[in-house]
């Protein structure tokens, strides 16, 4: 699973669904960093975290992040800390094939379905009820999934086989 920093998400997916990955949207944590540093940080910071995913392992991108702690841990301890509680949640996609990995970091896919939803619903002032409200949302997914339903987003071809094992 793939989510931003909703609070009780993973604990609700691991219930539900125990043997679940949860990855954090790297995408989302950069945006939470920005909003926490200095302005005349954010551009470093930012083209430094961004080697944490952008490595070739699981082993080089957590050295690459705990060389981020140490270089900004003592002017923005409080960015590092909630870093550090979220840890184990940023590095998960390098469980998977580098073919995917940029494709599962982020929620980048399913903001863009969101984004169509709203675009879509924004002619509409209000729904008369909560139920066609959800036949709307309902439509525009089966219309989502008729428009997309061959396409094999980028990378998820290449490693099918491997992919299906991990189920098996």
């Amino acid at each position: 699973f793939l989510s931003d920093g909703v609070v009780g998400m993973k604990t609700a997916l691991a219930r539900t669904y125990p043997k679940a990955h949860f990855q954090r949207c790297l995408v989302h944590v950069m945006r939470n960093i920005c909003a926490k540093v200095r302005v005349d940080d954010r551009e470093k910071i930012m083209n430094e975290f961004k080697q944490v995913h952008q490595q070739t392992n699981k082993e080089e991108a957590t050295a690459v992040l705990h060389d981020f702690y140490t270089k900004w841990g003592k002017v923005y301890s409080h960015v590092i800390r909630s870093l550090k509680d979220i840890e184990p949640d940023l590095l998960v996609f390098y469980n998977y094939p580098k073919q995917i990995r940029a494709s599962i970091y982020s929620t980048n896919m399913i903001e863009s379905f969101n984004n169509v939803i709203k675009r879509k619903a924004k002619p509409k002032a209000e729904f008369p009820t909560e139920q066609s409200l959800d036949v709307f949302i309902g439509i525009q997914a089966m219309s989502y999934n008729d428009r997309y339903f061959n396409r094999i987003h980028k990378g998820f071809g290449q490693v099918q086989d491997t992919l299906e094992s991990y189920f098996d």
